[in-house]
């Protein structure tokens, strides 16, 4: 059997002031999880613990990013987590504040044959 992937999802996330990467990050992920629905693991009878789910977040300052916790906010599956240069930041233009934009690709892959 082959691993292949039957899922792909996008989000977006934000911390709209204080520039924490992380929290924009897992608002991320969360919006990607809440575009889909996991019921074809059910109808085809999988086991969501053999997922393999390999979530990519893309944000101006990756090593800002807590790996670990954005692992630690998916509920099923073996996660990994790679975040990369991507996102934006956005300063303020009256204060030394920033938005910051990340964001989120969510694989769902199984070994199907």
């Amino acid at each position: 059997m082959a691993l292949k992937r039957v899922i792909l999802e996008m989000g977006t996330g934000n911390d709209l002031h204080g520039g924490d990467y992380t929290k924009a990050a897992l608002r991320a992920v969360q919006d990607a999880l809440h575009h889909s629905s996991l019921s074809m693991v059910r109808s085809l009878g999988l086991n969501s613990k053999t997922m393999q789910v390999e979530v990519t977040i893309g944000v101006q300052q990756p090593d800002k990013v807590d790996a670990a916790a954005v692992k630690a906010s998916l509920p099923h599956g073996q996660v990994t987590v790679k975040v990369v240069k991507g996102g934006l930041n956005v300063p303020a233009e009256q204060q030394a504040d920033m938005a910051v934009i990340a964001s989120a690709a969510v694989a769902v892959r199984f070994e199907l044959p």
